[in-house]
């Protein structure tokens, strides 16, 4: 004889189920980037971060991966990220032309000489407070750099700014397109996904980028020249919809909140050093002339361009009526505290 349960246990009993599927679901959440998904950036980064809350959270949060712009083109990431269509995503804050203007300042030559005190000096101004109006749409989780940018290029030798009167470089942002501007070159924007086939097809003559972006992006298969002068360093920033972040449950916000911040700035610049002696030692072994220019803001040739930039830079901002100085101030006095510490 079948046994049929009174309406309220049968009511309990079915309540019981989903709670119990519920705590053992596992949230799922989106990541946009841009880097291709065979990069070092993305395997050595990204999934290892991904993989990292997977086993914190004993498997109740996954991430989701999109690189290569797949959930949203590299300049729309930051947007995506704010209106939900991803629930995290990296990208650079320059792909959003004058949206974070005081981060920017990290960009100008001079502040951070590697990725990892790159790094170090983004994540302290912003654990500082001095960069909170620009993330408030978000929930930022770390800040990072890439190492020093150079100029590479196909059939040029650049050895002072001279040489590149007349090239077309493609530059990462209009904070770097200033100072190519400033050398003689006409800088082009466009996403580094864009880079490869503009080269092939002869859009650009050239580009600025750190030694990393080379290897990641296959750059070192086309260009044959490398002038290493440190003119910039582009920043980035992990960041995550606050919504998403605020339906997780108090244990996944802790995982999420003790893999943000500094450890995870610090652990991205590793990657990012560790990438760029990658990239150069490819183009040494392919035989490319490599030119030196170690500190151009104290360069006969280069620091007058460079520091043009820098001082155009800083009164732009600052007739907006911008901390620019102070800021600026900032990050020179945490990139001496950040390399001490480094040191």
């Amino acid at each position: 004889m079948k046994r049929i349960l009174p309406r309220c246990l049968l009511a309990a009993s079915i309540a019981g189920l989903t709670l119990a599927s519920t705590a053992q679901a596992t949230t799922t959440l989106r990541m946009a980037h841009f880097w291709p998904g065979a990069s070092g950036v993305n395997q050595a980064l990204f999934e290892t971060w991904a993989e990292t809350l997977e086993e914190e959270s004993g498997g109740e949060l996954r991430i989701e991966m999109f690189p290569s712009g797949t959930l949203a083109r590299p300049d729309a990431i930051y947007e995506a990220v704010g209106n939900g269509i991803a629930d995290i995503g990296a990208t650079a804050q320059g792909y959003t032309a004058g949206r974070f203007p005081l981060s920017q300042i990290v960009e100008l030559p001079g502040v951070a000489t590697t990725a990892t005190q790159g790094a170090c000096v983004l994540q302290t101004l912003y654990d500082e407070g001095h960069l909170d109006e620009e993330y408030a749409d978000t929930r930022p989780l770390f800040l990072f750099t890439t190492g020093p940018g150079g100029i590479h290029t196909i059939g040029t030798d650049v050895q002072t700014p001279a040489d590149l009167e007349g090239l077309r470089i493609r530059r990462p942002t209009a904070v770097a397109g200033d100072m190519l501007e400033n050398m003689g070159a006409s800088p082009v924007g466009m996403p580094a996904p864009d880079i490869y086939t503009s080269m092939q097809r002869g859009v650009i003559d050239g580009l600025s980028f750190p030694w990393e972006g080379l290897k990641g992006f296959r750059i070192n298969e086309l260009v044959e020249y490398h002038t290493e002068v440190p003119f910039y360093t582009l920043i980035f920033v992990a960041t995550m919809n606050q919504r998403a972040y605020e339906r997780l449950s108090p244990e996944q916000q802790a995982v999420i909140d003790a893999n943000s911040g500094m450890r995870w700035a610090e652990n991205a610049g590793a990657v990012f050093d560790r990438l760029d002696v990658e990239g150069k030692q490819e183009a040494i072994d392919a035989g490319h002339t490599i030119r030196e220019i170690d500190d151009p803001l104290a360069h006969p040739d280069w620091q007058q361009p460079l520091q043009d930039g820098i001082d155009g830079y800083l009164a732009e901002l600052e007739a907006r009526g911008l901390p620019a100085q102070e800021v600026y101030e900032a990050a020179l006095a945490a990139s001496e505290s950040c390399a001490a510490e480094r040191g």
